[in-house]
């Protein structure tokens, strides 16, 4: 559940990219951070581990003036590493909606499966089961990337998938939206944003769009 402060009239949702190791987590990261005008954002946190890392940033309030509500959120990815698992999952609490960030590298089929269990198994632990998930193949420019058409959906075919590039920036931008679009749905459901303050999931993504600087090219719309 987002976190909502009555008396800033402030709500603030966590988003987590989570994904094997090298998938390409914080390259998304990364490319998303240097797509929001530096007013609009944190600074770009890294904690440093011997063989792998955890990033995060703010993107700054988002202002809806007429209903005097803000928005603001939090971008983390996970560390891939297994002996990380403990720092998975402690990132992934309160989380509002993941980003599944798999290798198209036929190679790690094998990796991808085991992030995603190990995925779905935190998310049931901490009663996580109902969040917005989407899926992104990472890496589409290697010469033996997996055809989308047999791309692995872990047994998910409900949920969205999405193609990326992301060390060209290519499907980062689309693949934030993608989820924030589920995500909206999913804390409206829950608290009625829309009835209360009239808000609809258009004007908050076109709001989020301005701040992050995307162009409307870049989002897909359903």
């Amino acid at each position: 559940m987002a976190q909502v402060d009555f008396n800033e009239r402030q709500i603030t949702l966590k988003l987590v990219y989570y994904g094997p190791p090298l998938s390409g987590k914080t390259t998304n990261l990364k490319s998303l951070h240097t797509r929001v005008e530096e007013l609009n954002r944190g600074r770009l946190m890294m904690l440093d581990t011997r063989d792998d890392r955890t990033l995060f940033f703010d993107l700054l309030p988002i202002f809806f003036k007429a209903s005097g509500l803000s928005f603001r959120m939090k971008v983390y990815t996970v560390p891939g590493q297994p002996m990380h698992e403990a720092t998975r999952r402690v990132v992934l609490q309160g989380s509002d909606g993941v980003v599944f960030v798999a290798d198209s590298s036929p190679a790690q089929a094998e990796a991808n499966r085991t992030a995603w269990l190990g995925l779905a198994r935190h998310l049931g632990n901490l009663g996580l089961e109902r969040i917005p998930v989407v899926i992104q193949y990472n890496k589409r420019d290697l010469d033996d990337a997996i055809p989308v058409s047999d791309a692995d959906r872990f047994g998910t075919d409900k949920l969205d998938l999405f193609t990326a590039t992301a060390l060209r920036g290519d499907g980062v931008i689309t693949t934030f939206f993608g989820l924030l679009d589920r995500v909206w749905d999913s804390i409206d459901a829950d608290m009625q944003l829309g009835q209360r303050f009239g808000i609809s999931r258009a004007s908050f993504r076109d709001a989020v769009c301005a701040h992050v600087g995307a162009e409307p090219r870049d989002i897909l719309t359903r």
